[in-house]
């Protein structure tokens, strides 16, 4: 039951930054709002994760998978540009998320 918290947590954590971006500096309402309740429902899912879940792990996978999602969607939606550099970052991310969740117990 900690790996689906934890998924639920990323998830709302990628909304919410999403609405962050949405926000327009903090200026739209409604998008300050779903910033809110999404990164509450985060962190109270991550909380949760926790229980089962080293926080080591559970970090790396929720801020790992995070950066990556975002930078797809920054991408995607906002035409940010994709360099080498924050590819190679973003790549040893996730080696290090995998490393992690090979050899944790």
């Amino acid at each position: 039951m900690s790996w689906i918290y934890l998924m639920v947590a990323v998830l709302f954590e990628i909304c919410g930054t999403t609405a962050l971006k949405l926000s327009n500096g903090l200026a739209n309402l409604w998008a300050v709002i779903l910033v809110i309740v999404c990164y509450t429902i985060s962190f109270a899912s991550l909380g949760l994760a926790l229980k089962g879940i080293d926080v080591s792990v559970a970090y790396a996978i929720w801020s790992g998978l995070g950066i990556t999602f975002i930078t797809i969607i920054g991408l995607i939606f906002f035409n940010e540009e994709l360099r080498l550099v924050k590819l190679l970052g973003i790549f040893m991310i996730m080696t290090g998320v995998l490393i992690l969740n090979f050899f944790s117990e």
